[in-house]
């Protein structure tokens, strides 16, 4: 019998749940992209973008058809581009070992690429209605004060616990709705700082003295202070741009040509442009180019006509748009 704090859950999602576009389908690689995309990203954003991107790409084969650039393209504005590489790596996995169709064993999804535990939890019960468990950011607070727990939730001990917290208490016959509640009570009611106690649909089982000081997370990491000379050159064969490397983490992706500052010396100062990248706080101090640039490796120039299709990071593209559009 599932425990009567899952049951609790289940019926108040049913009453309370939202309705998200990625919550009215069990299609598996509709489901995939839903859980990639909010990785690292707030809900709002992807509501923005996700019904979009899956006319674009309504299947894996649709994906992996596409080149990267065109890829990467359709991610912009996301962040984290790693993911529409994995993502883009899944597809193209899925047509060439199942013949295009989404695979339905948990051995074969978790042998993708890019796919972690939650990931294969998500897909199993979302898509397939699945007793499998799921823990993100969500859920480990929830826990944490379910249980008053005070292990750092970013630890492994952590982890460990809420994993095994999370396969004992998953709905064996609701888990579609059970692991969607859990979520969104953690998003709606459970929240970080000041937690909505007296409206939670499973109060009666939290065992939190303090929930405002729940959950513990190891120190942060200090941030890490960034800056960096670019140069914009325009000529009529178009904008000099660099395509970055494999290893880089936008790979495959444009920017800005970077040079030193003695190479920047004595070149018209246009802007300097502060961004964040996880932890780092970046500087870049953009400077006007002569026409007679010599290019470098892995430089090209762009025509200005295919600035629109060609994938650049969010602050690139900004910064280039002020300049060349005045936006």
């Amino acid at each position: 019998m599932p425990h009567p704090l899952a049951e609790a859950l289940v019926r108040w999602f049913r009453e309370q749940g939202r309705d998200y576009p990625w919550r009215r389908t069990t299609n598996p690689w509709a489901i995939l992209v839903s859980e990639v995309m909010l990785q690292q990203t707030t809900i709002p954003t992807v509501l923005g973008r996700y019904e979009a991107w899956m006319q674009q790409f309504p299947t894996p084969a649709a994906l992996a058809a596409a080149d990267e650039q065109t890829a990467l393209r359709s991610w912009e504005g996301l962040g984290y581009y790693r993911r529409v590489r994995s993502l883009r790596s899944a597809a193209i996995a899925i047509v060439e070992r199942f013949g295009g169709r989404f695979p339905t064993e948990e051995a074969d999804i978790r042998a993708l690429p890019g796919i972690g535990d939650y990931t294969v939890g998500a897909v199993l019960s979302f898509a397939y209605n699945r007793p499998a468990p799921l823990v993100d950011a969500n859920v480990s607070r929830v826990f944490s004060r379910l249980f008053n727990d005070r292990t750092p939730v970013d630890s492994p001990a952590g982890r460990k616990a809420h994993w095994a917290k999370a396969a004992e208490l998953v709905h064996a016959t609701e888990p579609r709705a059970y692991n969607s509640a859990l979520m969104e009570l953690g998003q709606t009611i459970c929240t970080s700082g000041n937690p909505r106690c007296a409206l939670c649909p499973i109060r009666e089982w939290c065992a939190a003295e303090q929930p405002e000081t729940l959950p513990v997370k190891l120190p942060k990491k200090e941030v890490t202070r960034l800056e960096h000379c670019d140069i914009l050159c325009l000529t009529p064969q178009g904008l000099l741009l660099e395509q970055q490397g494999e290893n880089a983490r936008h790979a495959g992706m444009y920017r800005l040509p970077r040079r030193s500052e003695a190479e920047v010396a004595g070149l018209e100062h246009l802007a300097d442009q502060t961004y964040s990248v996880t932890r780092y706080k970046v500087t870049r101090r953009l400077y006007r180019a002569a026409s007679g640039t010599a290019t470098r490796e892995g430089e090209r120039f762009v025509p200005l006509a295919a600035l629109p299709q060609t994938p650049l990071a969010s602050p690139d593209r900004k910064i280039i748009a002020r300049f060349l559009h005045g936006k």
